[in-house]
């Protein structure tokens, strides 16, 4: 029996074996004096395998749910800084009168400032510069420039795919899990028909020599 045939054929939607349950343990030993070590190591295989999934999807899952809230963030700066811009500019388009007349100073003409991160204990105040175009991070040590426009639909597609990731790793771990539960059930259930075997067989030996005794005292 190798490895691949403790599983089934059948796999869910991410291609992850599905594990059947053995209802007949001696048919599936292959009969009533099969030996149950080699079925139960194959078994036992299996699970180290369900195991190994479950611990690389879940990190990944972890990774993402990490990066979620860090590209909210990032997008809920970018969407301010161009609902801001885009102030200025239905602001330009006013009757100057309009703009004598106000005398408090609109909140989108002040200058925007904020605090960066110089290390972990350390912060500066900066004044940031009116302008159209951000740096975004991409990874592996790459930032980009781009447009507010392109920026927030980027994050909006990184955020959505993310998201859509997480829900699919959510289900493949759910699937995972049943089917670990499922091989650890079989590896029981032919570990304890084996148990009740070896007891049987020692009641018929003791009971075949008693009989024996008494025979030959007889």
């Amino acid at each position: 029996m190798s490895t691949g045939s403790v599983l089934s054929e059948e796999r869910g939607a991410r291609g992850i074996p599905k594990a059947p349950f053995i209802e007949d343990v001696e048919k599936y030993l292959g009969g009533a004096d099969a030996e149950v070590e080699g079925p139960l190591k194959k078994i036992q295989d299996a699970i180290a395998k369900y195991r190994y999934m479950d611990a690389n999807l879940s990190q990944r899952r972890l990774g993402l749910e990490e990066k979620i809230p860090d590209i909210k963030k990032t997008l809920s700066m970018v969407e301010y800084l161009h609902e801001r811009r885009e102030g200025k500019s239905s602001q330009s388009e006013d009757d100057l009168e309009d703009d004598l007349e106000d005398e408090d100073e609109s909140s989108s003409s002040k200058p925007l400032k904020t605090t960066f991160e110089l290390n972990e204990t350390l912060f500066a105040e900066a004044e940031l510069e009116d302008s159209d175009t951000v740096y975004l991070w991409l990874g592996a040590n790459v930032m980009l420039s781009y447009k507010l426009p392109a920026a927030i639909e980027l994050l909006r597609s990184k955020l959505g795919g993310a998201e859509t990731n997480v829900a699919t790793l959510t289900e493949d771990l759910e699937f995972l899990r049943e089917q670990l539960t499922m091989m650890e059930v079989n590896m029981a259930r032919v570990y304890n028909w084996d148990v009740k075997r070896r007891r049987e067989r020692r009641l018929e030996e003791e009971k075949t020599s008693k009989d024996t005794s008494e025979k030959e005292g007889g």
